[in-house]
C-alpha cells in the first residue's frame, strides 16, 4: 500500500533539524544543490527534494532547478564603482550578452546606448550593420562607435560624470525629449522584481527615465550579479523592458518570474 508523505506536522525531530540547517545553509552560500545536500546529510536524494518541496510550502527558501534558492535574498547597493574597476567584472559573461545584444539590431536602425562596460563592448560587433544612427551619452560609446563603424553617431549634451564616463542632468534630457528612436540598449546598476531597476545615482536615474520614455524598444543588458539587488532610487518598473539579455548564472526561477511578467529573457 502507497505510504502518504511526510509533512511538517509529522516529521521526525531530526527532519526539523535537517530542514533548518538547510534553510540556514541556503542563506549562507545563496543557493543548494540537492546532490550536495544529500552527500552533507547522508541520506537520499529523493528526501532532500521532500525536504526542499516543504520548505518552499513553508516561504523558507524557493525551489531551483537541481536545488533552492533564498527568499527576500534580495542585496542594497550603495554607491556606483569606478569605471575602471567595473570594466574588470564578469568580463566573459559580457561579452557574451555584447554579442548577443548586437544580433539584435537590424539594418538602418537609430540606436540609444546607454552608458556601461557592457554596451562598449557592444559596439564592437556592430562594424558590419550599415546606416545605423547612434545616439549616446557615454563617452567610451561614442568614441568607440566611431572608430569601429560607419554609423552617424550623436553626443547627448551636459554635464560630464566622473563615474559614469557619461553627460548627465537638464541638457542632456531635454536632447531626449526631441528624439524618438528605435531601440534602447540599457545597462542596469541593479534590478530585482519588486523594486525593478534601480540606481544610487539621481542624475543617472534620471536620464535612464528619459532614455526610456523616447525610445520604442528597451533591450537590457545585465550579467546576473546584478539581478536582486536594489538601489535607493527606482529608475522604471521591469515592464519598461521588452528583453533583458543576461548570462547563465541567472537562476531558472528568476528567468520564469521575468518571462511570466511578458519580457523576453535571453541567456547566454
Amino acid at each position: 500500500m502507497k505510504q502518504p508523505k511526510s509533512t511538517a506536522s509529522d516529521a521526525s525531530p531530526m527532519t526539523f533539524q535537517r530542514r533548518g540547517q538547510i534553510v540556514d545553509l541556503v542563506h549562507e552560500r545563496g543557493s543548494v544543490r540537492v546532490n550536495d545536500l544529500a552527500a552533507r546529510f547522508n541520506v537520499s536524494e529523493v528526501t532532500i527534494r521532500n525536504d526542499l518541496d516543504q520548505l518552499e510550502k513553508e516561504g523558507r527558501l524557493l525551489r531551483d532547478r537541481g536545488g533552492a534558492l533564498p527568499t527576500g535574498n534580495t542585496r542594497t547597493v550603495t554607491a556606483l564603482p569606478g569605471m575602471e574597476h567595473r570594466s574588470g567584472l564578469n568580463v566573459d559573461a559580457k561579452r557574451r550578452i555584447a554579442t548577443a545584444a548586437a544580433e539584435k539590431v537590424n539594418l538602418g536602425e537609430s540606436l540609444l546606448l546607454d552608458a556601461g562596460t557592457t554596451v562598449v563592448e557592444m559596439v564592437r560587433h556592430l562594424g558590419k550593420q550599415h546606416g545605423l544612427t547612434i545616439v549616446t551619452n557615454a563617452l567610451n560609446v561614442a568614441l568607440a562607435a566611431t572608430a569601429s563603424t560607419d554609423a552617424r553617431v550623436l553626443m547627448l549634451g551636459g554635464a560630464v560624470g566622473r563615474d559614469s564616463g557619461s553627460t548627465l542632468g537638464s541638457m542632456a534630457e531635454e536632447m531626449l525629449r526631441s528624439l524618438a528612436v528605435d531601440h534602447l540598449f540599457l545597462g542596469a546598476q541593479a534590478a530585482d522584481l519588486e523594486h525593478g531597476l534601480s540606481d544610487t545615482n539621481i542624475e543617472i536615474a534620471q536620464i535612464k527615465r528619459a532614455m526610456i520614455r523616447c525610445s520604442r524598444r528597451v533591450t537590457l543588458l545585465m550579467d546576473s550579479s546584478k539581478w536582486d539587488t536594489s538601489g535607493l532610487i527606482r529608475v522604471a518598473p521591469l515592464t519598461a523592458v521588452h528583453t533583458i539579455i543576461t548570462d547563465s548564472g541567472m537562476s531558472d526561477v528568476a528567468r520564469q518570474a521575468i518571462e511570466n511578467l511578458g519580457i523576453e529573457v535571453v541567456v547566454v
